[in-house]
C-alpha cells in the first residue's frame, strides 16, 4: 500500500483529502505545515507528497526544495488557493522546482486521484 503525506494548513482540506485517499486504499499521514511535514517525512518517508504552497512555518516552495534534496525520487503534487496573488504563479514555480503535478484549489478529487494513481505506477 502506498504511503501519502498531505501538508496543508487548512484542516478542512486535510480532512477531505485524507478521507478521500484512505477510501482509495492509501495509507495517509497529515501535517499542518511544511516544517511538520518535513519532520514526518524524514521519520517515515512517503511515496507521494501533496503540499499546499501557502502555509505558515515553512511555505510550500521551500518545502519542495528540501524534500527533493533529501528524497530526489519522491513524487510531489503541489496545490494552491493563491494567497496574495493568483495561484498560477506559485503553481508554475512549484512545477519548475520539481513538483510532478500542480492543481489550483478547490482540487477536483477525481482528477487528483487519477494523478496519484499515475504517479505511483
Amino acid at each position: 500500500m502506498a504511503r501519502i503525506l498531505i501538508m496543508d494548513d487548512d484542516e478542512q482540506v486535510l480532512a477531505m483529502l485524507e478521507q478521500t485517499l484512505e477510501r482509495k486504499g492509501y495509507e495517509v499521514e497529515t501535517a499542518i505545515n511544511g516544517k511538520e511535514g518535513l519532520k514526518r517525512h524524514r521519520e517515515n518517508p512517503a511515496d507521494l507528497i501533496i503540499t499546499d504552497l501557502v502555509m505558515p512555518e515553512k511555505e510550500g516552495l521551500e518545502t519542495i526544495r528540501e524534500l527533493l534534496k533529501d528524497s530526489p525520487d519522491v513524487k510531489i503534487i503541489a496545490i494552491s488557493g493563491g494567497g496574495r496573488v493568483d495561484p498560477t504563479g506559485y503553481l508554475g514555480t512549484a512545477k519548475l522546482l520539481g513538483a510532478q503535478c500542480v492543481f489550483a484549489k478547490p482540487v477536483d478529487r477525481k482528477v487528483l486521484c487519477d494523478a496519484i494513481r499515475d504517479l505511483l505506477k
